[in-house]
């Protein structure tokens, strides 16, 4: 199997609250797989300890064949600007930078000279249906905008793996669906694999696969793959 991503018995608590009770999960390349649960389920711990942000209790993380939960703070942050993209619900976008900088922004932190990084930040607006809007504060969009915006921050690195956390959840249910089509496509076309933890099953329905976390536990897998 081509994986790109995979947790191996991954396990987490929180004093005596169980989070993760052993999971295992494998992401293949191009793939877009959706992490569903209620909350309290785990998901959000799983996103977490797959995309570095949290050390697992026990259990393994491999990126590319490369074992990630044993680095240092300092490689995982590394890691997570460079092989990993990240969209949030609320798209966390800077408020005084143009959208064009908070594209680029990951760049620049990267050590690319600002000039180069909006270069590169510009074009994304075409291909997510943003022209125009590249010198717009996050105040000047909408909602849906504000999101494709976050959709170019996190591919701008064209990192191997994009994470999103709810990316639909604060938009209404028509701009949440057109958000979640431009994430999925964007992903694929650019050859990275998507991780996208929600509630709602109009979301998952847009993925290639899905997995269903209760009591932090894998319950089910549905999809093309299981």
């Amino acid at each position: 199997m081509n994986e790109v991503l995979a947790g191996r018995a991954l396990a987490k608590r929180f004093g005596q609250t169980v989070a993760l009770g052993g999971v295992d999960i494998a992401v293949r390349a191009g793939e877009a797989v959706a992490i569903m649960g209620p909350s309290g389920s785990g998901k959000s711990t799983l996103l977490h300890c797959l995309a570095g942000i949290m050390k697992p209790d026990s259990g393994e993380v491999h990126l590319l064949g490369q074992r990630i939960d044993a680095m240092g703070e300092r490689q995982r942050s590394a890691l997570r600007r460079t092989r990993f993209g990240f969209v949030f619900q609320f798209g966390q976008l800077l408020p005084e930078l143009p959208a064009e900088e908070n594209v680029a922004l990951p760049l620049m932190l990267g050590g690319v000279a600002r000039l180069q990084a909006v270069r590169q930040a510009r074009e994304w607006f075409g291909p997510l249906g943003l022209q125009g809007m590249e010198t717009r504060r996050p105040g000047e969009l909408s909602g849906g905008q504000a999101q494709r915006v976050a959709i170019a921050r996190a591919l701008v690195t064209k990192p191997a793996v994009v994470f999103a956390d709810e990316p639909t959840g604060a938009l209404d249910q028509n701009t949440g669906h057109d958000t979640m089509r431009l994430l999925v496509q964007a992903t694929k076309h650019n050859d990275a694999s998507l991780i996208v933890v929600t509630h709602d099953p109009n979301v998952a329905a847009a993925c290639d696969r899905t997995v269903e976390v209760r009591d932090g536990h894998i319950l089910a897998l549905r999809g093309a793959h299981g």
